[in-house]
């Protein structure tokens, strides 16, 4: 029993270093991006186009994978999909380190993506169900800040090796994870539901109960403003910085490691600050009100330095800081017999958000005749609206028991 109570345990350092290279892989595909496809010969507007098509197919990778390993996670155990994405991943950027062909990066890149999708659900699942209650919030607090971190890593890394180099060097680390699966046990509440005759792992059961779809789709909500920051105006941060008059050339990786460097400070703090006013519910809407004040400098502070923007995007990413709590809240919200469908697939839904939030950005660019700020405020807008509303009248589950069944 003393070994389940330890915050540092093997479960919580396999889940933390995990999405560690869950994230370096994810981000680093996004900075090495255009070397990479300039390498293989393309350019110009075919680098851009080829850079689209391989962002589509990892996230839909992203997506399929989400709802199999999800669902795999309740049949077989968190284990298996701990470790099997790990090395599904893995494998697929040492590969990713061998293409030559657009169409070789695109078969990696989406199994990349399918693998990328189970290991933070099962990891975070895992997690809660061994942690006591009290601990939870501590333990899956260590997970996020650790992996979140694997983002400014890649940052580096693809500064000082070439892209071939920082796959292999990603994939190196997943597969040096497996190494520590002997010291990680199966959920004893997952075990308990062997023993039920019940439904596990039913993906299509969240959209037959219309109290549990409006549970389940509130928890993908609150995460979309994050996505809306990291995928809208991080990624297009170079664009921005021109329409914003910033003085000097705004470098994406260097926006993406400041947005993730406050990723990480504001996962601690969120953590934390769940855990002093013993509230999940308290701390999203502090991280919310937090948003709104940041994504308003984001757009209101026009000819600023360079480095007074990187600093805005350093804030942006802790006021978006609640990823650890947004999982800890799904984790909490279902029975054990559903509990890894839901972790798993709700923050690849989330991921995936960014895709009808990009376009919605662009069409209503078009509306607000071309004006990128304009139609910055409205998806902005929307997004935070929906994440207060998907807040308002979600259950509190700091102190929830959660061996039970739906």
């Amino acid at each position: 029993m003393e070994k389940k109570t330890k915050l540092l345990n093997a479960a919580v350092l396999v889940a933390s270093l995990g999405y560690f290279v869950d994230i370096y892989d994810l981000l680093l595909f996004s900075i090495v991006r255009v070397p990479s496809l300039r390498s293989l010969g393309l350019t110009g507007q075919d680098i851009t186009d080829s850079g689209i098509f391989l962002l589509n197919v990892q996230m839909i990778g992203l997506l399929v994978g989400g709802i199999f390993w999800g669902i795999l996670g309740d049949k077989k155990g968190r284990l298996s999909v701990l470790f099997g994405s790990i090395f599904m991943y893995s494998v697929a950027n040492i590969a990713n380190g061998f293409v030559d062909t657009v169409e070789a990066y695109a078969f990696w890149r989406f199994i990349a993506g399918f693998g990328l999708a189970g290991e933070l659900g099962a990891g975070i699942t895992l997690v809660a169900e061994i942690m006591p209650k009290e601990k939870r919030g501590y333990a899956t607090t260590i997970v996020a800040a650790v992996g979140v971190s694997g983002a400014v890593v890649a940052y580096f890394i693809a500064q000082y090796f070439d892209w071939r180099t920082s796959f292999f060097i990603g994939g190196g680390l997943g597969l040096s994870l497996l190494l520590l699966r002997f010291g990680v046990a199966e959920s004893g509440m997952f075990g308990k539901t062997n023993n039920h005759h019940t439904n596990r792992g039913n993906f299509f059961s969240l959209f037959t109960n219309r109290e549990r779809f409006i549970k389940y789709l509130r928890c993908i909500i609150i995460g979309v403003p994050l996505w809306f920051v990291v995928g809208i105006l991080i990624t297009l941060s170079p664009e921005f910085g021109k329409v914003l008059g910033v003085q000097g050339d705004v470098n994406a990786g260097a926006a993406v490691a400041c947005c993730y460097a406050g990723l990480v400070l504001g996962d601690i703090a969120s953590g934390l600050l769940s855990q002093l006013l013993k509230s999940r519910i308290k701390v999203i809407y502090t991280y919310l009100f937090l948003s709104i004040i940041s994504i308003s400098a984001y757009f209101m502070l026009h000819d600023i330095s360079l480095f007074a923007f990187y600093a805005i995007c350093l804030f942006l990413g802790f006021s978006v800081g609640y990823w650890v709590i947004f999982m800890t809240i799904a984790t909490e919200q279902f029975g054990t017999n559903i509990r890894a469908t839901v972790t798993t697939t709700v923050p690849n839904f989330v991921r995936g958000a960014v895709v009808p939030l990009a376009i919605l950005f662009q069409y209503l660019k078009g509306v607000f005749n071309g004006s990128m700020i304009h139609a910055g405020i409205a998806v902005a807008t929307l997004s935070l609206v929906l994440a207060f509303w998907a807040l308002h009248k979600m259950e509190e589950t700091f102190t929830k028991d959660l061996d039970y069944l739906e």
